[in-house]
């Protein structure tokens, strides 16, 4: 009976320990599940800052959730199994120590079920309670990209869609640009084939040159009527001889300026269609400007004007046509200064204008100068004989002065005492003579050092 009872008592002693492990065995489980439950959620809002991924690994924890639902379960059929290996050892000791142990293993057998059955309950709550809330964070946080997702699509959409209106106006504003920018063009082309056709013309080249020299002029300052003089002619013993300007220099001297430099080489340079044509029509250009320097060097202008400067200016009409010259010859501006031709251009042309026109102004500051000067002389002059004209006023008012304090001292002292005596006598009125007082003042002396007898004025020239 004793050897009955401590089978019995260890019997409960192991069934006691048995659940008690089981259940500790459950919770430790359960708290690994947890923490790694915790962790996947740590891991799922980490992912948050990529959309893209993000909806990809939650596909994989699902899964993995799945799969960790799949674990528990083998887990807990897995306990099942020694659960129930466990119950079948127990029968088999039951049946050999008759009904005492089947009632204490039917005992045994109920308390580890319902010890099975509450820890499989909590631990099956506890899961689904960290799975749905785990789930819930997720789909809050996904619905929240998905939201911020979808309004930047249609922010971006928006943003398209105004990009291709301007586009759209854009390419039609560019179309009608374009198609003006043709008629233009169309236009420019007809307009600078008529002026290459009337350029081919010397007259018409030659008025143009006038104009462009006459317009040149005009900036620089200088008029017409003053300063320069056009179309001067002068006969020759080798014939007439026609500058087409005259420019007078402040000290008397004249600069010759002729303007009739060719140009036709240039225009066919700019309509040739090959760059062989265009070297070709740019080298007879160059020789044509140098054939004409040579012509204008042999005239010697400089012989026939008697107050002509050293040299002649060669005024060549277009900045290009000089620079496509000077190109295709490299020797032809020094070649012109040795033989004292200055090829100018629009631009050193009005340099060269210029400092004529400051050398004018320079000129009439020095003469009106020399106004003043003689003018201030004059007015010196003017101004030392009204002093003097003042101090014969002032000598004069002296000396009457004077006269006037003699006579009326000889009044008071010889005619007033006998006229009073009329008075005492009865005769005449009984009114007072007024007294007449003396004056004093002097007129004033002037002190000037402009007063005749004090002035030395040079003369005039020294």
């Amino acid at each position: 009976m004793a050897d009955a009872l401590l089978v019995v008592a260890g019997l409960v002693v192991g069934g006691g320990l048995a659940w008690t492990l089981a259940r500790g065995h459950y919770r430790a489980h359960a708290l690994g599940e947890r923490e790694a439950l915790a962790g996947r959620q740590a891991a799922a809002e980490a992912l948050g800052d990529d959309l893209r991924k993000q909806l990809t690994q939650r596909e994989l924890e699902l899964s993995d959730l799945r799969q960790s639902l799949d674990l528990e379960r083998q887990l807990r059929a897995q306990a099942d199994a020694r659960s129930e290996a466990t119950r079948e050892n127990l029968e088999e000791q039951k049946r050999l120590l008759a009904d005492s142990r089947e009632q204490l293993r039917e005992a045994f057998a109920d308390l580890s079920a319902r010890a099975l059955e509450t820890a499989k309950a909590d631990f099956l709550q506890l899961a689904g309670q960290k799975v749905d809330t785990q789930l819930a964070a997720r789909q809050t946080t996904m619905d929240g990209l998905v939201s911020s997702l979808r309004q930047d699509l249609e922010r971006y959409e928006q943003h398209l869609r105004e990009i291709e209106t301007k586009r759209e106006h854009a390419y039609a504003s560019l179309k009608q640009q374009v198609e003006h920018l043709s008629t233009s063009s169309s236009e420019l082309q007809r307009e600078a084939g008529n002026l290459v056709t009337a350029l081919r013309g010397s007259q018409v080249r030659g008025r143009w040159g006038e104009i462009t020299l006459r317009r040149v002029v005009e900036l620089a300052g200088l008029t017409e009527y003053c300063d320069y003089v056009e179309q001067v002619t002068t006969d020759t013993e080798t014939g007439r001889l026609r500058p087409d300007m005259v420019v007078h220099l402040p000290n008397g001297r004249e600069v010759i300026v002729d303007a009739k430099a060719p140009a036709d080489g240039y225009l066919d340079a700019m309509a040739a269609t090959t760059e062989r044509d265009r070297r070709e029509a740019l080298r007879r250009h160059a020789q044509q400007v140098r054939q004409h320097m040579n012509a204008l060097a042999a005239k010697a202008y400089q012989e026939e004007f008697a107050k002509s400067a050293d040299f002649v200016v060669m005024f060549i009409s277009g900045e290009s046509f000089a620079a496509a010259a000077a190109h295709a010859d490299s020797g032809l501006i020094e070649d012109g200064m040795a033989k004292k031709i200055v090829v100018a251009t629009p631009t050193t042309l009005y340099a060269l204008l210029r400092a004529t026109y400051y050398g004018w102004q320079q000129q009439q500051l020095a003469e009106n100068a020399e106004k003043v000067r003689r003018l201030g002389q004059e007015l010196y002059e003017r101004v030392r004989v009204m002093i003097g004209h003042l101090e014969d006023v002032g000598d004069k008012l002296g000396k009457a002065t004077s006269a006037y304090n003699k006579a009326v001292g000889s009044l008071e002292s010889r005619v007033l005492p006998t006229a009073r005596r009329f008075r005492d006598l009865g005769v005449g009125t009984t009114a007072d003579i007024p007294p007449l007082e003396p004056i004093d003042e002097q007129p004033r002396a002037l002190d000037a050092p402009e007063v005749p007898r004090q002035l030395d004025v040079p003369a005039e020239g020294t």
